[in-house]
């Protein structure tokens, strides 16, 4: 546990105060900080998240990464830099999804996950690092993060992904069959804090409009957001942390 000392000079003892806990956010490019504010610009929701908290009781650092799946965020070892920094008190936002149904074998980045909340395993010869390894379902990465993080003693908070601008009938795409759905499964499994981000972003981008969203809320791709796109995810999350039932994280909302 992080603490700092007080000197009290008049009666001459020290007091000893813990320090104002830290939210992480892990995650991917949608959750990952850019630089640069024109609407070309890809912007993340975690580089908006501070602007709705009070900094001077809680401090966020967002140590979300483009390109990585929940099961490369590990394997680089990313995980490892976060979690070896917890303490008691914190906490983690994870979201991961969009990268995770990329290839799980070759030589470009080798980062997808098994589909699914199983434990299922399995094993390969990575053509990218030229190293055995065991991959894992995406819910149980998912896990994971979960489990490692409450070991520190700290709050995760589990995340579906933020919807993509992708349309059918006038309705976005939502992935209730897949990663939205396997990430409510895998934070359901393990009692964790959730946020049906994927189905919130969704249901704001329809109400914004076709038109809006696709030339003003995402940038050159239906995946990531703008600096005006990331600002209404980075407000949406924090409306839905508001209302989680029983978390204390609220606390440190503006």
């Amino acid at each position: 546990m992080k603490y700092f000392i007080i000197i009290l000079s008049l009666a001459g003892s020290l007091l000893l105060t813990k320090e104002k806990p830290t939210i992480y956010l892990i995650g991917d490019s949608t959750v990952a900080g850019y630089s640069g504010n024109t609407l070309e610009d890809k912007r993340g929701w975690g580089a908006f998240l501070a602007d709705h908290f009070d900094t001077t009781q809680v401090t966020i650092i967002n140590k979300a990464r483009g390109g990585r799946s929940s099961r490369s965020y590990i394997g680089e070892r990313l995980w490892d830099e976060v979690h070896d920094q917890l303490d008691s008190g914190d906490y983690v936002i994870i979201q991961f999804g969009h990268n995770d149904g990329g290839a799980i074998n070759d030589d470009h980045r080798a980062r997808g996950s098994i589909k699914g909340n199983s434990d299922s395993t399995l094993i390969i010869d990575n053509m990218l690092t030229k190293k055995r390894e065991i991959i894992k379902s995406y819910g149980w990465y998912i896990r994971k993060y979960i489990a490692d993080t409450r070991a520190k003693g700290a709050t995760p908070i589990v995340c579906s992904h933020i919807a993509r601008d992708r349309w059918t009938d006038g309705k976005v795409d939502r992935a209730d069959r897949d990663y939205a759905k396997w990430a409510r499964e895998a934070a359901a499994e393990e009692g964790a804090l959730f946020i049906e981000l994927n189905e919130l972003t969704a249901s704001a981008y329809e109400k914004a409009g076709v038109d809006y969203t696709s030339d003003t809320l995402f940038s050159q791709d239906n995946t990531h957001t703008t600096p005006y796109g990331a600002k209404l995810n980075a407000k949406i999350v924090a409306d839905a942390i508001r209302e989680l039932s029983g978390s204390d994280l609220k606390n440190y909302l503006k």
